[in-house]
């Protein structure tokens, strides 16, 4: 370790140097002999105690930090289509404002202009949170692995999470309209697919995921989900089993007779080629066939994932503990309570009302067709 004093036009430098735990020779430059040698005494000191690489914790960009980030963290931790979205977060919005950026130069504040930038430029407030979320996710592990001291985004207040619509859950008789729709248009797979949205709860990528073999007698078994065309665990991570309605077993016990029936490890829903769908499948089959089939009944603004809300709306109406219908959506308690607050005040004062009675009644007239 040594100063070393460097002769330049507007007067002297001084460097210190020395080597750091894995051996590199380091170097820092001060203008004052005085600034230097208090430098000397806290890297002998560190030394001493072992935390040389304290010294240089937040020096290291952001966007030379995110690469380790990427390869030491979210492509093991995190799923595929979380790592798609988290790209393009980064991309878009971290590395032009901050790729640049010292670690230890980002702070409280400059977080907070980040956000306020980002609201003047039209961003919205759902994807500012994600992309602070995102920061803070990459600094909290900065700070795990001793690149930094502490985590400067943990001070800022964030957009707040707010439910941008009310959900709407669609009535038996208007999901039954729905599947007259499609097996009008022999479109027998695609009226299953939603009668297991509707009437099971599944998220779509869940739906897409079940295999014969899920399909119990009285239950269906929720244990994966399809996400950018490949199979990965559940959004929570757990499996669940799921109350299989009578109107809904009936229909998976149709659509496996016309499949020739499939053996257990077979997908309920597959590809022509017997294959997982993809991201544009899902997409196709919203616009080709959910689209036009719900616009030919008034279902205009209706979205695949809204039915799940209905199968909530039937176990609620059943008066069943809020504890089981939780499970059953994959959901907690609080996350329930939060998205469906205003169906449980709704359907307070109504009478108790038996799902699988709901379904049959509002089916009559398919049956009677």
């Amino acid at each position: 370790m040594s100063i070393h004093a460097i002769k330049r036009s507007g007067g002297s430098v001084y460097r210190v140097m020395w080597r750091d735990e894995g051996g590199r020779q380091r170097s820092r430059t001060f203008s004052r002999k005085r600034d230097a040698e208090t430098w000397e005494a806290k890297v002998k000191l560190a030394k001493r105690q072992g935390e040389l690489a304290v010294l240089d914790a937040g020096q290291q960009t952001l966007k030379s930090f995110a690469a380790d980030y990427w390869r030491l963290y979210a492509t093991p931790t995190l799923s595929a289509k979380t790592l798609q979205m988290y790209e393009g977060l980064r991309d878009r919005y971290l590395f032009p404002k901050l790729g640049d950026v010292q670690l230890r130069r980002i702070t409280p504040e400059r977080v907070q202009a980040l956000q306020v930038e980002l609201a003047e430029q039209g961003v919205g407030k759902p994807t500012i949170r994600k992309t602070l979320a995102l920061l803070q996710g990459m600094l909290e592990r900065a700070v795990e692995w001793g690149r930094l001291s502490r985590n400067p985004v943990r001070a800022v207040r964030k957009p707040p999470q707010i439910r941008s619509r009310a959900i709407h859950a669609l009535a038996p008789t208007q999901i039954e309209e729905l599947l007259r729709e499609m097996l009008r248009r022999e479109w027998a797979r695609d009226a299953v697919l939603v009668s297991v949205l509707a009437y099971a709860g599944l998220r779509p990528g869940e739906a897409l995921a079940l295999r014969w073999g899920d399909v119990r007698e009285r239950t269906l078994i929720v244990d994966k989900a399809v996400s950018l065309g490949a199979e990965k665990s559940t959004k929570t991570g757990q499996s669940r089993s799921v109350r299989l309605l009578r109107p809904l077993a009936e229909d998976l016990e149709r659509w496996r007779r016309l499949s020739g029936s499939p053996p257990d490890e077979s997908l309920v829903f597959p590809t022509r080629d017997g294959g997982v769908w993809a991201d544009h499948d899902f997409r196709n089959w919203r616009r080709r066939r959910f689209a036009v089939a719900a616009k030919a009944v008034g279902l205009d603004d209706g979205r695949p994932y809204d039915l799940r809300h209905s199968f909530a709306s039937l176990l609620i109406a059943e008066q069943n503990n809020p504890a089981d219908v939780a499970r059953q959506l994959g959901h907690t308690l609080q996350t329930l309570f939060s998205t469906y607050a205003h169906v449980i005040e709704d359907l307070a004062e109504a009478g108790k009302v038996d799902a699988e009675e709901a379904i049959e009644a509002a089916r009559q007239p398919r049956q009677n067709g």
